[in-house]
């Protein structure tokens, strides 16, 4: 009898054993989830460009290519694709730049433009305000993550 009690509880400590085995695994997998998050996309670099902004290698003088809210940007030769970005939207998000550059959050560009500058000084030239969006220093050269929606 004392023998089968103690078989008993051998068995009920395994079972416990291989739930706290478990449940510790799925903590630390979880906790990797939050130290590491999943990269969203390319990484690049993003500046500001001055207006005017017109006219535009997309739709020259035309007002309407400008999406709501003035988030656009011009792509440099590596996004230009002969023109084919013209229209092409982007989410993107500051990740790193000088003296804590980035506000946190993310923002949607459209392409307006081909990069005024050449070389280009940036993967993406984004309007005042849509730079004002994602980095708090105006004049910063900040590290961008991207991706076409």
């Amino acid at each position: 009898m004392l023998r089968n009690r103690i078989e008993v509880v051998q068995a009920r400590l395994t079972k416990m054993r291989s739930y706290t085995t478990g449940l510790t695994l799925s903590l630390f997998l979880l906790f990797l989830c939050f130290q590491f998050p999943a990269t969203l996309g390319d990484v690049g670099t993003a500046k500001s460009y001055d207006p005017p902004y017109l006219p535009t290698k997309c739709n020259g003088y035309d007002q309407d290519q400008f999406p709501e809210g003035g988030y656009f940007a011009a792509a440099s030769d590596g996004l230009w694709d002969n023109g084919a970005a013209c229209g092409r939207k982007y989410r993107m998000r500051c990740i790193s730049g000088p003296r804590r550059a980035c506000n946190g959050g993310s923002i949607v560009v459209q392409v307006v433009d081909f990069c005024r500058d050449s070389p280009c000084s940036a993967t993406l030239m984004l309007s005042n305000k849509a730079f004002d969006a994602v980095s708090r220093i105006p004049t910063a050269k900040i590290n961008v993550e991207y991706i076409q929606i």
